[in-house]
């Protein structure tokens, strides 16, 4: 049984552009957290194999002080280390891949074609490639199947794109398929995968153990990966992530006032998240003023920042004598609605309403 921890796309220095300068350096800050870590849960968790797919630094000339600490952090993990640098960090002369004495269990990959490391002890094979340069328009695995005949325990760590068509190793399916690994540790894409398989090769993505902005919603992480002897594959994903990022609607159309609506909004749980809190609905309000509304947020969550999305409350019918097809619909819905019974046909037709209104006026969103 082999134990596997994967993680990816740390993207060390990342700028958080989204935030203020103060915070934009704590956070990049705890990201240098991310590497020590990685190695805590790699002792913790006795785990055989450390595999990093990528994308470790944001750029390919991070500052010194943050490679020192991921090399340093990733000496102490207990166990050997593999990384197939990707876009954002091409192995090259100058990276600080080749320029930084890395500690001993540690291998990081240099060249574009697969280089397979034995690891005779663990009763497998290690195969992986590196971006070097910041793209790579051909697939990692074209060609490529391990050797025939082999019957031993293959894994390939890569930073790729699955069928994706652009400059970031396109890699089909059908090559994941055909290569015969047991397991495939991938990198570059931000959302965790969960364990997927092309024919009897299982392979998976763990995202980002950060989010770096809204596009990067929720919880982030690494996978723990176990190989069965009889060559199944199992993945638990470990949560990392010190912040999320998330977004929240505050519906002010039936709330008593906007603060009323933005606390029933807010999660109890978001003290150390960054919230994106969108306020929705129709107000009886011409704008709403955010700053105490921000204010509020922010006593809740480590970061928030609001948009008002409200549209000004109107009356349902103060056009229904308008000589217009806008007017006769209306007055059509009303006589209906006089007729009925039940209130839940009352209900029904009130939002017919609604809906008619927003197509006849050529509006996206139906009044609330």
């Amino acid at each position: 049984m082999l134990h596997i921890l994967h993680g990816a796309d740390l993207h060390l220095d990342a700028p958080f552009t989204g935030l203020s300068a103060e915070q934009a350096r704590t956070r990049r800050a705890e990201l240098r957290e991310l590497p020590g870590r990685l190695a805590d849960l790699a002792r913790e968790r006795e785990a055989d194999l450390l595999l990093l797919s990528g994308d470790l630094f944001d750029g390919a000339d991070p500052y010194a002080e943050t490679a020192q600490t991921l090399a340093r952090a990733l000496g102490q993990a207990g166990c050997p280390v593999f990384i197939a640098p990707g876009n954002h960090d091409p192995y090259g002369p100058r990276s600080p891949y080749a320029l930084l004495p890395w500690p001993e269990n540690v291998h990081i990959f240099q060249s574009a074609a697969l280089e397979p490391i034995p690891m005779p002890k663990l009763g497998c094979t290690l195969w992986g490639a590196a971006f070097t340069s910041p793209s790579r328009e051909d697939s990692p695995l074209s060609g490529f199947s391990v050797p025939a005949g082999d019957g031993g325990v293959h894994i390939g760590v890569l930073h790729a794109d699955v069928a994706g068509r652009g400059r970031y190793a396109p890699l089909p399916e059908e090559d994941i398929a055909a290569s015969g690994l047991t397991y495939l540790a991938l990198g570059h894409v931000h959302a965790c995968s969960g364990l997927r398989r092309a024919g009897d090769v299982f392979w998976a993505y763990p995202g980002c153990p950060e989010g770096r902005g809204f596009d990067e919603l929720g919880e982030k992480g690494c996978l723990w990966v176990t190989v069965e002897d009889g060559g199944g594959v199992e993945a638990e994903f470990l949560p990392l992530a010190k912040r999320r990022y998330r977004l929240v609607e505050a519906d002010l159309s039936q709330a008593e006032s906007p603060r009323a609506a933005l606390l029933s909004a807010l999660p109890d749980d978001a003290q150390n998240d960054i919230l994106r809190v969108v306020l929705t609905g129709e107000s009886d309000l011409d704008g709403v003023d955010l700053v105490p509304l921000k204010a509020l947020a922010g006593e809740r969550c480590w970061s928030a920042d609001l948009r008002d999305h409200t549209t000004v409350r109107r009356d349902l019918w103060s056009r229904a004598e308008e000589d217009t097809l806008t007017g006769l619909f209306l007055r059509q819905m009303r006589l209906r609605l006089d007729q009925a019974e039940e209130e839940d046909e009352r209900e029904r037709l009130e939002e017919a309403v609604r809906f008619g209104l927003a197509a006849l006026e050529h509006r996206e969103e139906p009044m609330a």
